[in-house]
């Protein structure tokens, strides 16, 4: 195939001549106004020019291939080639094209579309790790997520599971199996990629402890409760569990469960117990939640739940108003 100098490598071009005479906001209407203007214009094209899929396409494997060797999981993979392919698909335009104004004008269009301000804060790291890679390896001259700030997000109240609602749920679990997804997600904190993870080895219900593999393969051993212990004691008798068998397979087969498999089976008991909202983070918020409220020392819930820092931990701390106002009432008397 052919390949062709692209408006977007005219707009790269424009930005080169214009940086030093121009504010970055004059610099951005300019391009605005020159991107509606090569609107009505066709571009020649010229041999010699790569494609700006295919070629963007060779910087992302490149890219994840230095990944992979760096020790990155198969679903990190995954993520970074979805939303880069996607990326270069929808925009257009190559690696060394992009500028800060096509990033810009990708979130902007992602927006409109409903995307959450949180996912667009994600493809920002995605962009930030890629660009600065290749900048890293001189295969760009520049690196357009310099100057592109963090995406803010809304702050929501993001509410935990009350008792009668864990109740509820537990009551409408299908089959022993799915009641003892539920206790394990809420008293032990885990991802539900680690829940998945989990063989039948990995689980010791005499010591009530558990070894997952979290995020970057980190092992951690993380506790559960004599509830949660009993309930999987009779898990494991009545299915003649083995050692090396996925503690939570599916039920027509014995492959392990997957995230997409958990969440489908939530959703299920949501309908049925009439909780709403049901889904695997909440359960990891509640845990967190319920941790703090009896005392756990922050440094400890964030070991339990494989956070590096303290402040990603505080995140998933539901700050109800009636415990603030207890609080309060405590420390001012």
């Amino acid at each position: 195939m052919s390949e062709y100098v692209g408006k977007q490598q005219l707009l790269a071009e424009l930005e080169d001549q214009l940086r030093s005479v121009l504010t970055v906001t004059d610099l951005e209407k300019t391009q605005s106004v020159m991107l509606q203007l090569l609107n009505n214009y066709d571009v020649e094209r010229r041999a010699g020019v790569e494609d700006p899929v295919v070629a963007s396409r060779d910087f992302v494997q490149m890219f994840v291939d230095a990944k992979i060797t760096e020790g990155r999981t198969r679903n990190t993979i995954a993520r970074y080639t979805y939303i880069l392919n996607r990326f270069f698909h929808d925009a257009n335009v190559t690696a060394q094209e992009t500028t800060a104004f096509h990033i810009r004008n990708y979130f902007l269009q992602e927006k409109k579309r409903g995307i959450s301000d949180s996912t667009i804060g994600g493809y920002r790291d995605v962009f930030r790790s890629f660009f600065g890679w290749l900048f890293n390896e001189e295969l760009i001259r520049k690196n357009p997520c310099a100057n592109i700030g963090v995406v803010k997000e809304e702050k929501k109240v993001r509410k935990i599971f009350n008792p009668v609602e864990i109740q509820a749920m537990i009551e409408k679990s299908k089959n022993l199996r799915d009641k003892c997804i539920i206790l394990v997600l809420l008293n032990t904190g885990c991802r539900v990629s680690e829940l998945c993870g989990m063989d039948v080895k990995d689980v010791d219900v005499e010591n009530r402890e558990v070894i997952v593999h979290g995020k970057g393969r980190k092992e951690r051993t993380i506790y559960f409760d004599t509830v949660t212990a009993w309930n999987l004691r009779r898990y494991l008798k009545f299915y003649k569990k083995q050692a090396d068998e996925p503690l939570f397979p599916h039920r027509k087969n014995n492959e392990r469960l997957t995230a997409s498999g958990v969440r489908v089976m939530l959703k299920g008991i949501e309908k049925r117990s009439k909780v709403e909202d049901v889904h695997p983070h909440r359960f990891r918020r509640t845990f967190a939640t319920n941790m703090i409220d009896r005392g756990m020392p922050i440094q400890e819930v964030a070991a339990l739940m494989g956070h590096e820092k303290i402040d990603t931990t505080m995140e998933y701390v539901y700050q109800s108003k009636d415990r603030v106002k207890k609080s309060y009432e405590h420390y001012s008397a």
